[in-house]
C-alpha cells in the first residue's frame, strides 16, 4: 500500500478541496466507547450529555467546521449536538486539539445519548 501526501488538493479548475479532518461514532452513555474514528484519540465525558473530543494530531488552527448528529437508545430522532464554548457548558474554547459538545433535545433537556456521530472539516 502507498500513502499520498499533500499540503493542499485542488481541482483542475484551481479550486481547493476540503476533506474531513476528524471523524467520531461514540456510545456516550454509561462508560463512553469510541466506536470507530478517523484522527480522534479519545473522548472525555464531563457529565450529562457533556463529552470534549481529543484529537490525535492537532489541526492548523480552530477555525473548523463541526457537523454532527446523536440519537438516543432505541429511538429513531436524531439530534444535533451543539459544539460549545464558553458558560454555560464550558470555560473552553475551540483549540487546535480539541472541542467539547453537548448533546440536548432542545435548550433545556441535556440528555446522554447512544449514538454520536462528529466529523470535522477545516
Amino acid at each position: 500500500m502507498s500513502t499520498v501526501k499533500v499540503d493542499t488538493i485542488k481541482t483542475t479548475g484551481n479550486i481547493e478541496v476540503y476533506t474531513c479532518k476528524a471523524w467520531v461514532n461514540f456510545n456516550g452513555t454509561g462508560t463512553v466507547a469510541i466506536r470507530g474514528s478517523g484522527n480522534v484519540s479519545s473522548i472525555t465525558d464531563l457529565g450529562t450529555g457533556r463529552y470534549t473530543i481529543t484529537f490525535t494530531n492537532a489541526l492548523t488552527d480552530a477555525n473548523y467546521c463541526v457537523t454532527s448528529a446523536c440519537s438516543p437508545s432505541g429511538s429513531t430522532t436524531m439530534y444535533s449536538p451543539l459544539v460549545f464554548a464558553g458558560a454555560p457548558w464550558s470555560t473552553a474554547a475551540p483549540s487546535t486539539t480539541a472541542f467539547s459538545i453537548v448533546t440536548n433535545k432542545n435548550d433545556t433537556n441535556v440528555l446522554d445519548t447512544s449514538y454520536i456521530t462528529l466529523a470535522v472539516f477545516r
